[in-house]
């Protein structure tokens, strides 16, 4: 059978790594570069996404938990564990028996992981691991692993193995009508933030509609002896505060577009960014100590009025030979891939 797949971010060429597996002739078809857009623009993380038992998507982290494993026994080289702490202080907006209730429920999602559990931190062993952070009001900190990754090169790692399994990447190329394939016999749209300028070719209203949301990041140059996850002041968001490459890497925001452009991180964006990091670390950084910034635009299902509350969960549409996928989270790439190639064959 032969099979188009357009888009390869990590979900198309997970989707087509799949394909090709199964024995599929498979081309992959890209507009740009593999890898150039969204996802080689996340939080470097492969993880379970333990703020989204906040909005009981129990199912998917349970998934991503387990695919987080998978990644790291595929390619270790590329990924590695990754101790994170939460630390918690006086007045925050979540009580600490909620935090704890969600670490224990992570874990109980992680059994079989391979992971280290969770443990609690006493002040004084939170800040032998991040001497930087702020001690006043501080409780302690739990100390809980999910896995650090290279998200470009894990993505043309991924593309490799496709092509080794003798799928065809055509580059520089794009799809704007589905007659330009019709020599293929099935067509997967895997073209994620711009999946919508496909499937509305097909002139029917789809049964979802995508929220682009824009994430931007900062990277600050100062080592990051421990990362940490942290809770925003007076909002229910969260960001990560990471070591990468010997720098800091400082993310993520939630900015709703109503489009797939990519405008990069605004003022706005960095300056919010640094306020957080600043509110946790001593000595407070400035904007001249950036060093670099990046927006990637994810394309969520929408499911909720606040952008931050959206299922990180994906759908598929089949309409004839044509296999339309929204949404999706890079964790669970493969398995989404998997599942879309099942799809698809059928």
């Amino acid at each position: 059978m032969r099979i188009a797949v357009v888009g390869a971010g990590i979900i198309g060429a997970s989707t087509a790594w799949s394909l090709a597996r199964r024995g599929a002739k498979v081309t992959l078809i890209e507009r740009k570069q593999p890898m150039e857009e969204t996802s080689r623009a996340s939080s470097k993380l492969l993880h379970g996404g333990l703020r989204y038992l906040e909005t009981f998507q129990i199912r998917l982290v349970h998934k991503a938990l387990q695919a987080r494993s998978q990644w790291l026994r595929q390619a270790p080289h590329l990924c590695s564990p990754l101790e994170l702490l939460l630390p918690l202080y006086q007045g925050q907006m979540r009580p600490t028996w909620l935090v704890g209730a969600g670490i224990k429920l992570y874990d109980l999602l992680a059994s079989g992981s391979g992971f280290p559990k969770a443990s609690w931190l006493t002040p004084k062993q939170v800040l032998m691991r991040q001497p930087a952070l702020t001690q006043r009001n501080l409780l302690g900190a739990y100390s809980f692993y999910d896995a650090q990754m290279d998200d470009y090169a894990l993505g043309k790692w991924v593309i490799e193995r496709f092509q080794g399994d003798g799928g065809q990447l055509v580059t520089g190329h794009t799809i704007t009508d589905f007659d330009e394939l019709e020599q293929f016999d099935r067509i997967v749209n895997a073209a994620g933030p711009w999946a919508m300028d496909l499937r509305s070719t097909h002139g029917t209203r789809p049964p979802y509609s995508l929220d682009w949301v824009r994430g931007s990041h900062i990277v600050l140059a100062r080592p990051c002896p421990t990362a940490l996850f942290l809770q925003v002041p007076h909002e229910k968001r969260i960001i990560f505060v990471l070591p990468y490459k010997g720098e800091t890497l400082v993310g993520t925001t939630e900015i709703r577009q109503d489009n797939p452009s990519n405008p990069g991180a605004s003022p706005e964006e960095i300056s919010y960014l640094l306020k957080i990091f600043n509110h946790y670390i001593e000595p407070s950084a400035s904007i001249t100590e950036i060093t670099k910034t990046y927006s990637g635009i994810r394309p969520l299902i929408r499911s909720a009025n606040n952008p931050s509350n959206n299922t990180r969960e994906w759908a598929f549409e089949r309409i004839g030979n044509v296999l339309h996928i929204y949404g999706g989270k890079w964790t669970t790439a493969q398995i989404q891939g998997e599942e879309a190639a099942m799809r698809i064959l059928k």
